[in-house]
C-alpha cells in the first residue's frame, strides 16, 4: 500500500494504518523537496502527486492513501481520472463529525490555504456546516515548524496561541485538524485549548476507509502475513527515518529520491 504526503504529516496516518492493517506492506513517500504544498498552484501539486503515484505503483502499491489534505483537494480527482484502475483514499477536514460534536455551535478549522479554498471543503461546508459557526485559519508557517521538529518550541506555541486564542474567545469548543501534520502538535494544542475543547483528527477514519476498500476489493493481505514499512523522501532520508521513529515508534527504512524532468528517480 502506498502513502504519500508533502512531508512528515502523513506519518500521522501511517501509524493508524499499521495498527489496523498489520499485515500490509506500507510504502511511504514524503515530497520534502517541494514542501509545503499549501501555497503551490494546484497544477504543480497534481504533477508531483501523479509522479509519486507512478513511483509507488512501480513498487507494487495496490492502494494509495493521499495522506495530505492539500493534495487531496488539488489532485485526488485528477489522480482517479489518470489512474482509473487504482483505488485511492483521500483526506478531508472532519467538518461533519465536528458539527455533530460541538455543544456551543462554534467550530474551528485549522488547515492550509489550498484546503480552505478548495471545492471539496466548500462542499463539506454546504452539506454539514448549516446551523454552526465555523472559524478558519491557514496556520501560516506551522507545517514548516513541524517539519523542523519544533513540536513544542516557543515559536510553535506562540503561533498556536495567535491562531486558537481568538477562536476560544468566540466560544469555539471543537477544533478540526485539517492537515495531516497537525496531529503531531496535538499535545501542545490541547494544553493551549484546555480540557473543554474537543480536537478531531480524521486519520483514524481514513485508516478505516483504507481497510474497507482493501477488503471490498479482496486486496487485503493474508492474516498470517507480517507487514513492513519503507520510506522514500525527496529530502534527507536519515531525517525522515528519525522523525518516524521519534513520533510513531515505527522503524522505517528510508531512501532518498530526486526529481528529474517530470518524474522521481531513486533506489529500488
Amino acid at each position: 500500500m502506498g502513502v504519500l504526503d508533502s512531508g512528515v504529516g502523513g506519518l500521522s496516518v501511517l501509524v493508524h494504518l499499521r495498527v489496523l492493517l498489520p499485515g500490509e506492506h506500507l510504502i511511504y513517500f514524503a515530497d520534502q523537496a517541494h514542501i509545503p504544498y499549501g501555497p503551490r498552484p494546484p497544477a504543480e501539486v497534481r504533477a508531483y502527486t501523479a509522479a509519486i503515484t507512478r513511483f509507488l505503483l512501480g513498487r507494487d502499491a495496490k492502494l494509495i492513501v493521499v495522506a495530505c489534505n492539500t493534495a487531496t483537494a488539488a489532485a485526488l480527482d485528477h489522480l482517479r481520472q489518470t489512474f482509473p484502475d487504482v483505488p485511492f483514499v483521500g483526506m478531508e477536514p472532519a467538518v461533519k463529525p465536528a458539527a455533530q460534536t460541538t455543544r456551543s455551535g462554534k467550530v474551528g478549522v485549522l488547515a492550509t490555504p489550498s484546503t480552505l479554498n478548495s471545492h471539496r471543503y466548500a462542499d463539506l461546508m454546504a452539506r454539514f456546516a448549516g446551523g454552526i459557526t465555523v472559524f478558519e485559519d491557514a496556520c501560516a508557517g506551522l507545517v514548516q515548524l513541524i517539519e523542523a521538529g519544533a513540536l513544542d518550541a516557543p515559536e510553535t506555541r506562540a503561533l498556536l496561541q495567535r491562531v486558537v486564542g481568538p477562536m476560544l474567545a468566540e466560544g469555539v469548543d471543537t477544533l478540526v485538524l485539517g492537515c495531516t501534520h497537525y496531529p503531531f502538535i496535538r499535545p501542545l494544542l490541547h494544553e493551549i485549548a484546555g480540557d473543554g475543547v474537543t480536537i478531531i483528527d480524521p486519520a483514524p477514519a481514513v485508516a478505516r476507509q483504507a481497510r474497507f476498500v482493501l477488503q471490498q476489493r479482496q486486496l487485503a493481505a493474508p492474516d498470517d502475513q507480517t507487514g513492513r514499512a519503507c520510506c522514500f523522501t525527496s529530502g534527507r532520508a536519515e531525517q525522515l527515518a528519525a522523525f518516524a521513529l521519534r513520533l510513531t515508534g515505527l522503524k522505517c527504512d528510508a531512501a532518498a529520491v530526486v526529481w528529474r524532468g517530470d518524474d522521481w528517480v531513486g533506489t529500488s
